[in-house]
C-alpha cells in the first residue's frame, strides 16, 4: 500500500488483519487513527508470529506479562468468545504514535485514555447516511419470500455472525418468546464461525426462521425495512459503535442492543438496552414479547431512534467534527 501524500492521513483501524497495511502506515507517516474497534487484541493474533505477539504484547503491558502473553497466544482459538482477551486492547503502540485519535463512543474513548493517558482524542459520532425510501409494495414482496406470516412482527439479526453477536441467546429466547406472540426471526450474514454454525444448527431449522447469507448493500437496505425490530447483541465487546445498529435506528426500527458504556450515549426511550448478565435470556423474552404485543410502542420507539440519528449522526455535522480534528492537528 502507497502512504498518502496528505498533510494529515487518516486511518481507519479494526481489529482484524486486513487492516495490516492500514496499521503499518499508521505507523509509518503518522496521522489520525480513527479506531472503530477499540482492541486489536485479534488484529495482532492474526496477523503476527508468536514471538512478535510476545513483544507486543511486553511493549503494552510490561517485561513482567511475557508469561501471560505466551498463555493468551497458545489459547488463541478462544479469542473469539473469551472475554479476557478484550481486556488488553494493545492500542499504546499506534495511539501513542498517532497525532490524534478519532472514536465513536464513550467506551473507545476510555480504553485509548487508559491505554495512552497523553493521547489526543476526539470523539466523533458513527456517520450515518439514509438511502432512498425502499417500496412499501417490493418490501411486502421480500417478507413474502422469506416465508414471514402476515402480521407476524419480524425481529432481524444482521452482520458477521460470531459469538458476540449471542445468537444462541437470541434463539432460545425467540423460541420462548413465540409461546406468548406472533412473532418471526430473520438471521442475515455469513458466519464466521463454523462452530458457531453447527452448534446452532437446530435452532436455526425450527420454524418461523428465515435465513440469508451475506446481503450486498442495496439487498441489506431492503432486509433492513421488511424487519420491525433488530436485536444486536455484542458480548464481549470491543469498544465498537455498531453500523449495523446506527443504519436500523436511522431507518427508524427499534434496536434491542446490550447494556454497555459503548451504548451510553443513545438516550432512554430510543433503543432497548439488554443486560449481559444471567438476565440476558429472560429480558429478551420479556422485550421481544413487549414490542410484538404493542407495535405501536415499537414504532414510538423507532421514531425517538431515527430523530437522535437524525440530528447527531447526519453526515454535515460528521464532516465538520472531522475537519475541526483535522484543523487542530495541522496547526
Amino acid at each position: 500500500m502507497e502512504l498518502g501524500e496528505g498533510d494529515i492521513n487518516l486511518y481507519h483501524l479494526g481489529n482484524n488483519q486486513l487492516h495490516r497495511e492500514i496499521y503499518r502506515g499508521a505507523l509509518e507517516k503518522p496521522g489520525i487513527a480513527v479506531i472503530h474497534d477499540a482492541v486489536l487484541q485479534h488484529f495482532f493474533l492474526g496477523c503476527l508470529s508468536e514471538q512478535e505477539y510476545v513483544a507486543e504484547f511486553v511493549y503494552n503491558y510490561g517485561p513482567w506479562t511475557e508469561d501471560q502473553a505466551r498463555n493468551l497466544w497458545r489459547g488463541r482459538a478462544r479469542s473469539a468468545s473469551d472475554p479476557q482477551y478484550f481486556r488488553y486492547p494493545m492500542l499504546k503502540r499506534v495511539a501513542e504514535r498517532s497525532l490524534a485519535a478519532i472514536v465513536h463512543n464513550p467506551a473507545a474513548a476510555a480504553i485509548v485514555r487508559d491505554q495512552a493517558p497523553a493521547a489526543t482524542i476526539y470523539e466523533i459520532p458513527h456517520l450515518m447516511e439514509l438511502p432512498d425510501p425502499q417500496k412499501a409494495w417490493e418490501v411486502a414482496e421480500l417478507r413474502g419470500k422469506l416465508g414471514i406470516q402476515e402480521g407476524a412482527f419480524l425481529f432481524g439479526v444482521f452482520g458477521h455472525l460470531r459469538e458476540s453477536k449471542r445468537l444462541p441467546t437470541v434463539l432460545r429466547a425467540f423460541h420462548r418468546a413465540r409461546a406468548a406472540a406472533n412473532i418471526a426471526l430473520l438471521v442475515a450474514g455469513d458466519f464466521v464461525s463454523t462452530d458457531l454454525e453447527r452448534a446452532i444448527e437446530p435452532l436455526l431449522a425450527s420454524g418461523r426462521v428465515a435465513r440469508v447469507g451475506y446481503t450486498p448493500e442495496s439487498d441489506f437496505w431492503m432486509h433492513a425495512a421488511a424487519v420491525d425490530a433488530c436485536i444486536n447483541l455484542r458480548y464481549p465487546a470491543a469498544g465498537e459503535t455498531s453500523g449495523i445498529t446506527i443504519r436500523l435506528m436511522g431507518l427508524g426500527k427499534p434496536v434491542l442492543m446490550s447494556a454497555a458504556l459503548q451504548n451510553a450515549a443513545f438516550p432512554d426511550g430510543s433503543c432497548i438496552r439488554v443486560d449481559t448478565g444471567p438476565a440476558e435470556e429472560d429480558q429478551l423474552v420479556e422485550f421481544m414479547t413487549w414490542l410484538a404485543t404493542f407495535p405501536e410502542d415499537a414504532r414510538a420507539m423507532g421514531a425517538r431512534g431515527a430523530a437522535q440519528i437524525r440530528e447527531f449522526h447526519n453526515p454535515q455535522r460528521i464532516a465538520d467534527m472531522y475537519w475541526q480534528a483535522i484543523r487542530a492537528c495541522y496547526h
